[in-house]
C-alpha cells in the first residue's frame, strides 16, 4: 500500500518549530528516515504533491522533503527552522558534504516574490563567525525553487547583478530529485554530484536535464534489450527543439491493426516560457509540434504531452508526416522537423499526475518497484502501449473506439 503524503501529514501532527524528540515535525522526518531510506520516488512524489497543494503545512513539508534529499545526496544535514527567530541563524537546510564542502541551503516554493539574496549571504558569513564553516572557498548559497518562473529569472538575474556568482546558485526541485535519482541508480559518486552543483553558470538545470536525458536514454534503450533510435523530444529549448532524447521502441511499442504507435512527449519549461505555455500556445493554438531528430512518424498515431512537474494536459492525433522545414517560433539556425497535429484535447486545469498509485496501473511500471526512481519514464519521448495511453489520457476502456474522454474539452471547440 502507498501512502500519500496528505496521510503522513494527518498522523504527524501540524508541522511547526516546537522543540522535543516527539515533536510533529521530529516525526516527520523520523518517517523520512526510517520509511524512505534511499529511495527517490516517493520523495518525488511527495514533493510534486506540497507543488500542487497550497498552505504552511505543505510549505513546511516541502522544506523538509527537500533537506532530506540532501541526505539522499550524500550530505550530512541539519534541518532548519521553518521561521527564523532572533539571535537564530535562519537557514532552511545546511549540508555539510563528506569532502569537507558546505551547502547553506533555502527553500522557496516560487521565485515571483522578490528575494533579498543578501539575506542568505548573510547565513553563510553567520556560520562561518560560528566556526560551523571554515571560509568562504568552502561554502556555497544554494536556492531551491519547486517552481521556476521562466519569466521572472528573479533569482538568477539578482545574483548575476550583485557579482554574487562565486557565492549563490539556484536549482530546481526537480532537478535535484534527478540528481538523487542519478545517485540511486546508476555509479555516480557524491564528488559528482557536487562539481555539477558548482558549475560556472547560475542556474544548474540545464546541465542537470542533459545528464538525467542520457541516462533516461540509457535506461530505456536496456529495457527493450536494443539499441535506442532518434524520435520526437519534448524540451522546446528553441520553441520545437523537442527531439534532442533517444529511446527505445522496444516492448514499449504498440501497434494496433491499422499500425498506429502511442507516444508520450515530455515538455520542460526553458527561458522563455513554461511547458504549459509551449503546449497552449503549439499543441492547443497551432496544432504543431516537431523536434530536431526525424522519425518515421505516421500520420495517425497519438501523442500524449506530458509537462514537466504537473502532469499528462493534452494529447492529440499526428495529421502529417514531419517535414524538415522552419517553423516561425523556432530559432532560424535550427529548422525542425515539424508535424500538424488533429484531434487535439487539452485538460491544462485538471492535468494526470502520475504518482506511484498511478504508476501501477501502468504497463511500463509492471513488476516495477514503484518507490524506486521513476523520472526516466517522463524524461524522453518514447513509446507506450496503447493501454498506457489510454490511461495517461483518461480513455476509460483501451479496446473502446472512442478516442477521447467525455471529461476533457477538444482544443477546437
Amino acid at each position: 500500500m502507498n501512502i500519500t503524503l496528505d496521510q503522513i501529514l494527518a498522523l504527524v501532527g501540524k508541522l511547526d518549530d516546537s522543540s522535543g524528540e516527539d515533536t510533529p515535525r521530529e516525526r516527520f522526518r523520523r518517517f523520512l528516515a526510517d520509511n524512505i531510506k534511499n529511495e527517490v520516488g516517493p520523495v518525488r512524489d511527495y514533493i510534486e504533491e506540497c507543488l500542487r497543494t497550497s498552505g504552511d503545512q505543505y510549505n513546511r513539508a516541502l522544506q523538509d522533503l527537500v533537506n532530506y534529499t540532501g541526505c539522499l545526496l550524500g550530505f550530512d544535514v541539519t534541518y532548519g527552522r521553518y521561521h527564523g527567530v532572533v539571535g537564530q541563524i535562519g537557514f532552511d537546510g545546511h549540508w555539510r558534504s563528506p569532502i569537507g564542502f558546505h551547502l547553506v541551503v533555502e527553500v522557496k516554493t516560487t521565485e515571483v516574490y522578490a528575494i533579498n539574496t543578501a539575506t542568505l549571504v548573510g547565513y553563510m558569513d553567520g556560520l562561518i563567525s560560528a566556526k560551523e564553516i571554515p571560509d568562504r572557498d568552502h561554502v556555497l548559497g544554494l536556492y531551491i525553487v519547486g517552481r521556476p518562473d521562466p519569466e521572472v529569472h528573479q533569482l538568477e538575474n539578482a545574483i548575476i547583478a550583485e557579482r554574487r556568482t562565486d557565492q549563490l546558485r539556484v536549482i530546481s526541485a526537480g532537478s535535484l530529485l534527478s540528481l538523487a535519482e542519478l545517485i540511486a541508480e546508476y555509479d555516480v559518486s557524491h564528488a559528482d554530484i557536487l562539481s555539477v552543483l558548482r558549475p560556472s553558470s547560475p542556474t544548474i538545470n540545464p546541465l542537470v536535464e542533459l545528464i538525467s536525458g542520457l541516462v533516461a536514454t540509457a535506461r530505456l534503450a536496456a529495457e527493450a534489450n536494443k539499441p535506442g533510435k532518434p524520435v520526437l523530444g519534448g524540451s522546446p529549448a528553441t520553441a520545437l527543439d523537442a527531439g534532442k532524447k533517444l529511446a527505445s521502441e522496444g516492448d514499449q511499442v504498440a501497434s494496433d491493426e491499422n499500425d498506429v504507435d502511442y507516444w508520450l512527449v515530455p515538455v520542460g519549461s526553458d527561458d522563455e516560457r513554461t511547458a504549459e505555455d509551449w503546449i497552449r500556445t503549439l499543441v492547443v493554438q497551432e496544432h504543431v509540434w516537431g523536434g530536431t531528430a526525424r522519425r518515421q512518424l505516421d500520420p495517425g498515431d497519438r501523442v500524449c504531452f506530458y509537462a514537466a512537474q504537473t502532469g499528462v494536459v493534452a494529447h492529440a492525433t499526428v495529421r502529417t508526416a514531419p517535414e524538415h522545414k522552419q517553423h516561425p517560433m523556432a530559432a532560424p539556425e535550427k529548422p525542425s522537423w515539424v508535424f500538424d497535429l488533429d484531434d487535439v484535447v487539452e485538460y491544462l486545469e485538471e492535468p494526470v499526475v502520475i504518482d506511484a498509485a498511478f504508476r501501477g496501473r501502468l504497463d511500463a511500471f509492471q513488476g516495477k518497484d514503484l518507490n524506486k526512481p521513476w523520472a526516466w519514464f517522463v524524461q524522453g519521448a518514447h513509446a507506450v502501449t496503447q493501454h498506457d495511453f489510454a490511461i495517461l489520457t483518461r480513455q476509460p476502456d483501451p479496446s473502446s473506439p472512442v478516442l477521447f474522454s467525455p471529461s476533457v474539452r477538444s482544443a477546437r471547440q
